[in-house]
């Protein structure tokens, strides 16, 4: 086991020496905004992430690597009682919670390669934690095929557990599919994907459009020419999203007024088509606009986190506004892992997040809005049916 004094030290050791090596060189900073993290996803906004919004040479990308290894050691040693947490050591969250409760994932990116090994058991675990339903949410064209395998795999796998007579594990969980294209990835997109795009949700139906929206988080997204195209794909997939009668999943990071300034103009009325404002990372103003509009607010593991002060102030801002109708909850994984779910294991396996992850989430905004945990459970069950225009039973 890790000693505490040795991973403050080591972390402290580290911010500083990282700190040196970041000083920013814009005259020779390379375009990295097509790098995306070890699972194919693009981790949202947060408090925590505002410190380092330039974007990284790439020769400090190893030093970057083991700063957020300690940060993870660090975060997890401060909330589990001065000591590193390990697998074997970390709570289950049936125990805080006292009892298992129907959840739906609303967001997550499922189908990625990090899961091709025990996708099977991570759905089982998933079950056993409570979700019974998940949304596989879109980013990039060339990956739409996969995610419906990726459906395709979850649903029969369930289906098979429910008919067999002499199933032991029972595994009814309930596999969507999002379709949309990601404006971080804004370079990657064709105007021919917009028209495959819309094929596909004519062909296919999926539950939702998304994740769509506008993203100026580094440098880069900031260009003027990056930037309109953003917009134009943006406006370009809500029109697909009302033609079709669909909600979407927003993704919006840094650019909120710019998003709210193009719904109202679309008029898109998430009132009656529904909506999420996935990952949300405004402040409170951005969160009662939106709210306003009929979107409800995704809620992440980041709540989780006690310095994310911001965000956490902008959910009881929106809920005191306007109840707890307006959030649903949501893993994204396998980014935002709960902060008591990062463990001091160094396999990337152990850190990423998952499905199984979201009762975490239940557990920290019960906490945070001072509601029970039963009670919120259903009421966010019925807030991700309204969200999504369905209509899931909620099963005790």
């Amino acid at each position: 086991m890790t000693d505490d004094k040795n991973t403050k030290k080591w972390f402290l050791l580290s911010v500083a020496a990282t700190a040196l090596l970041l000083i920013p060189r814009r005259s020779s900073r390379k375009d990295n905004t097509e790098t995306v993290n070890n699972h194919n996803t693009v981790s949202e906004g947060s408090d925590i992430d505002d410190a380092h919004e330039n974007v990284i040479s790439k020769n400090c990308l190893v030093f970057i690597t083991q700063f957020y290894v300690l940060k993870s050691q660090f975060w997890s040693l401060l909330m589990c009682g001065n000591k590193s947490v390990t697998m074997a050591e970390r709570t289950d969250a049936r125990e805080v919670l006292k009892n298992v409760y129907s959840l739906i994932d609303t967001h997550t990116h499922f189908d990625a390669p990090v899961f091709d090994n025990d996708r099977k058991q991570q759905v089982e675990q998933a079950y056993s934690q409570g979700i019974r339903h998940l949304v596989l949410v879109g980013y990039l064209y060339q990956y739409f095929d996969r995610m419906y395998d990726t459906q395709d795999f979850i649903n029969k796998m369930s289906q098979s557990s429910v008919t067999e007579v002499n199933s032991k594990d029972k595994c009814d969980v309930a596999a969507h599919i999002a379709l949309g294209l990601h404006p971080f990835y804004i370079k990657q997109h064709t105007d021919g994907h917009l028209l495959q795009l819309e094929q596909m949700v004519i062909e296919r139906r999926p539950l939702a459009i998304g994740e769509i929206g506008l993203d100026t988080f580094t440098d880069a997204m900031k260009q003027p020419d990056v930037f309109v195209k953003q917009k134009r794909f943006f406006a370009a997939q809500l029109d697909i999203a009302v033609a079709h009668r669909l909600p979407v999943m927003l993704h919006i990071r840094k650019a909120h007024a710019e998003a709210l300034a193009i719904l109202k103009a679309h008029k898109y009325d998430a009132h009656k088509l529904g909506g999420i404002a996935h990952s949300f990372s405004g402040g409170e103003q951005e969160a009662k606009a939106f709210v306003k509009l009929g979107f409800k607010l995704g809620v992440t593991g980041q709540i989780t986190n006690p310095n994310a002060k911001k965000l956490r102030r902008a959910i009881q801002v929106a809920v005191e506004s306007h109840g707890i109708e307006c959030l649903v909850i949501e893993t994204d994984c396998p980014d935002m892992t709960p902060i008591m779910c990062q463990t001091t294991d160094d396999t990337d396996s152990h850190n990423r997040n998952v499905p199984a992850n979201l009762p975490w989430v239940l557990a920290s905004l019960s906490e945070l809005l001072e509601i029970p945990h039963d009670k919120l459970a259903k009421q966010l069950w019925h807030n991700s049916c309204d969200a999504l225009k369905v209509d899931w039973a909620y099963s005790v």
